[in-house]
């Protein structure tokens, strides 16, 4: 036999083995896992969840860009801000912009919430994506798993908030607890 046949041969021969895993379910399995591990910090639970409502304003504001080379450029944000309502605290931000020439923009943030949740005491991490234009800024985000402190401790949850950019904003959170 030639070295090619030899080949050849291997490659059916795994191919025929990875099918078979596949039909087993070993293969589908593990995908079907990560998958699951994938989307289930973004899914809520069958159970109810709580609505909160919040007012955030913010309390100061800073953009550095961290390039210029070309257009659009990237800048890096940090804010403090307060919230108001269901969720009584404060907040540090630290978000990466795609600013636009038109000034519209693209966000992605992290921020750690401090205070009250539900009345609960504690802290979380929000992690969020924004969209800026003609002055006005909408978001969504999400509980980081795994990221509730205190009383809030084990708190899931999704929703985001709309505004003007870089004033007050008004957010909702709907939220349980695993």
């Amino acid at each position: 036999m030639s070295f090619r046949t030899i080949a050849k041969i291997a490659v059916i021969t795994v191919s025929v083995s990875q099918a078979a895993s596949a039909q087993s379910g070993k293969d589908t399995n593990m995908q079907t896992k990560d998958h699951e591990f994938v989307h289930a910090s973004r899914q809520s639970p069958a159970s109810p969840h709580t609505h909160a409502r919040a007012e955030i304003t913010v309390q100061s504001s800073e953009a550095r860009p961290f390039d210029q080379t070309a257009s659009p450029a990237l800048l890096e944000i940090r804010i403090s801000e307060t919230f108001t309502g269901d969720i009584d605290g404060e907040s540090t931000v630290r978000a990466l912009e795609v600013q636009r020439d038109d000034k519209s923009a693209r966000l992605v943030s992290l921020q750690r919430v401090r205070g009250k949740l539900g009345g609960r005491q504690g802290s979380f991490v929000l992690q969020g994506s924004e969209t800026v234009e003609k002055g006005r800024i909408k978001a969504s985000w999400f509980v980081v798993p795994g990221s509730g402190t205190g009383e809030l401790t084990g708190l899931r949850g999704e929703g985001g908030f709309e505004g003007q950019f870089g004033k007050s904003s008004n957010g909702t959170l709907d939220y349980w607890f695993e």
